[in-house]
């Protein structure tokens, strides 16, 4: 894990020297353990090296006025060396702890470049293949691998690469720029151009230190965002800044853009196999999988709740590492009531620990610690997606005092069809188009459109004029089109969304504390094999008679059957329960007062997004008990502070807050 970023003049203008630090000290977060940028592409007709790598007595030596002289005046003493291209590092080392794991990395012969954030799980498997046909290594770490892979195969090595990755890759011959991102979205790259330049960053907040990037609002990704609680496609709410979408490449040559596409979700049945030799099968890719992803040269822990997921990866795990170290996070419970009262999980994670003799570590998360929380953990994101998230910035920050990568959950419940209630809803939908009105309606749930004219402003909705959330739904849902049955359509959504925005907020709260978060159930075998299953094997026949019940089997059914005898009955028969906060008591209760002085603030009403009628009566609706909008509220403070944050300029400082456990 670690920070990339880079700048592009997509004409013949030099790139600053120092912006490219100023980019990589933006998410120094990210990397801690060492920093590295090299300026490559000389301005055309300059005579000198095809790269330079400087250093900061270079840089102090450059021309004093560098850094007033604007984004294309930059140069170094007596202007021989400009460049066209940086690329930059920060370094969260995993794997080849030396100084022979320093990035930007380059091979022998300085012809290929890059700067490389994630983990490749079969690159000595790769590695092997590569050394067989003639190449050399001269370390032991992933990013040597992807060099020489690109080598031999070109742009198409990504397709050859099992893990989490976000690069860019610089092939000086051909004078191209490659940008990748994983299968599924697990590392983050945001690119956007501006004054003429490409500039590209593991997060938002190095782009928008680029003199010229904006700091407005996408309003058609704002009305999306409150629409789903989410945003699709290459879409953020910066304007100008998107997100290169999972399973695609951006390759830049010439000053010419191509983006393009090398993998996608197929949830279409691949063979019908008998359910035993399945569940042998998937009980193998599981334990491999888990081995492959303990490969590090630091300390491992994983996440622990009281669930199927995480339950499984550690009981897999202590195979391996004795006395793993485990991490939950729970909830102090006080007057909160309903199906809320449910949600500490310490026991259950407790009682697991105990079974697999792990270390266990937890903490106890309390409403007065949203206060001090929020803001970090928007600054953190800065990229909103899904719901409620603090916990996992908490519990990330536990695990980082003692490990320096811990193994998640995420993506179970989107590839093992742990949702059964929502696919209920489509569930008989007789055509695509049916479908897709279905599922439209379950996720137009945060302000459903036809209350929209009542929330945004008027001078909002003029601007977002032309924009309909139904055609972004209906534009990533297409993908499922074909799939036959409306389950395996919901799933390839859910994949292509929920997920992703699950795994954008899963490596942004990680990685604000240094921490390495891998997640096994994305394995790219694994998921391959899973999505092919039959339904019948993902969805137990059962599941229409109760789909939340506790003794209900129907969502992950292949899963349960492949860890009987690894997991307790009572987490294998455990109903599906994310890790949320009581949001719903805690808003109606100690934190109703922040909640007001915060959303009818004059700073907060004066934005002219929201009516203020809208924001009184979501409040008292919810305070009343007459509509339970604890996503919306979330979503409105996570947009105020998001504004606060990246649109305003406001500091972290200025937001003490009461609590700094």
């Amino acid at each position: 894990m670690c920070g990339i970023a880079g700048i592009y003049s997509l004409s013949d203008r030099a790139v600053d020297p120092f912006a490219i630090g100023r980019l990589c000290e933006a998410q120094a977060h990210r990397g801690p353990d060492d920093a590295g940028s090299v300026l490559l592409l000389p301005v055309r007709g300059q005579s000198g090296p095809r790269w330079w790598e400087p250093t900061a007595h270079d840089l102090s030596r450059a021309m004093p006025d560098l850094e007033t002289r604007g984004l294309g005046q930059a140069g170094s003493p007596g202007g021989k060396r400009e460049y066209r291209l940086a690329l930059g590092h920060r370094r969260l080392a995993v794997l080849d702890l030396s100084l022979a794991g320093h990035q930007p990395m380059t091979n022998r012969s300085r012809t290929v470049w890059l700067t490389y954030n994630g983990e490749i799980y079969n690159h000595l498997e790769l590695k092997k293949e590569l050394m067989e046909k003639g190449y050399e290594f001269f370390s032991t770490t992933d990013t040597e691998v992807i060099l020489h892979l690109y080598e031999e195969f070109g742009a198409a090595c990504v397709e050859r690469l099992n893990g989490m990755f976000a690069f860019a890759l610089w092939d000086d011959p051909r004078e191209t720029l490659l940008l990748a991102r994983d299968r599924y979205g697990i590392k983050p790259l945001y690119y956007g151009e501006f004054a003429g330049y490409l500039v590209f960053a593991s997060e938002v907040k190095a782009i928008l230190s680029m003199q010229g990037a904006s700091r407005q609002v996408n309003v058609p990704a704002l009305v999306d965002y409150f629409t789903f609680q989410n945003t699709f496609g290459e879409q953020t709410l910066f304007q100008g800044v998107h997100l290169l979408e999972p399973g695609h490449t951006v390759t830049i040559q010439d000053g010419r853009i191509e983006r393009r596409r090398y993998w996608d979700f197929n949830f279409g049945p691949q063979e019908d196999l008998a359910e035993e030799r399945c569940r042998e099968r998937l009980r193998f890719l599981l334990e491999d999988t888990i081995k492959r992803q303990l490969v590090s040269d630091v300390p491992v822990g994983a996440y622990l709740s009281g669930g199927m997921d995480s339950g499984s990866i550690t009981a897999l795990a202590a195979n391996s590492i004795p006395r793993l170290m485990t991490f939950t996070g729970g909830f102090d419970l006080t007057n909160v009531s309903g199906f809320e009262a449910g949600f500490d999980e310490r026991k259950d994670a407790e009682v697991l620990s105990a079974l697999l003799k792990t270390e266990h570590y937890q903490m106890v998360f309390h409403a007065g610690d949203l206060e001090w929380a929020l803001p970090r953990v928007i600054w953190a994101i800065e990229d909103l997606r899904v719901g409620m998230c603090y916990p996992y910035y908490y519990t990330a920050r536990l695990a980082s005092q003692f490990v320096k990568v811990v193994l998640a959950g995420t993506g179970g419940d989107e590839i093992f069809a742990g949702y059964p209630w929502r696919y209920k809803a489509v569930a008989a939908a007789s055509s695509f188009e049916a479908f897709l009105s279905g599922y439209f309606s379950y996720w137009n749930r945060l302000v459903p459109v036809a209350q929209q004219a009542r929330f945004f402003t008027p001078d909002l909705l003029r601007q977002a004029s032309g924009h309909h959330p139904y055609d972004t739904f209906r534009a990533v849902a297409q993908g499922a089109n074909g799939l036959g049955e409306p389950i395996r359509q919901a799933l390839y959504f859910e994949a292509k969304t929920f997920l992703h925005g699950l795994l954008v907020v899963e490596d942004k709260l990680s990685m604000a504390h240094s921490l390495e978060s891998r997640v096994p159930l994305l394995d790219h075998e694994l998921v391959d094999f899973v999505t092919g299953l039959p339904t019948r094997y993902l969805i137990n026949t059962r599941w229409e008679k109760n789909p939340m019940g506790d003794e209900n089997l129907a969502g992950k059914y292949l899963f349960r059957r492949a860890m009987d005898g690894v997991l307790p009955d009572h987490i294998l028969l455990k109903r599906k329960q994310g890790f949320s906060a009581p949001e719903q008591s805690w808003y109606q209760g100690p934190l109703m007062s922040y909640v007001k002085a915060l959303l009818l603030d004059r700073r907060t009403l004066s934005r002219g997004f929201f009516q203020e009628a809208a924001i009184r009566r979501v409040l008292d609706e919810h305070l009343t008990g007459q509509v339970n909008h604890r996503l919306l509220i979330w979503s409105l403070l996570s947009f105020e502070f998001w504004s606060r944050l990246f649109m305003d300029g406001d500091g972290l400082n200025q937001y003490a807050g009461v609590s700094r456990r």
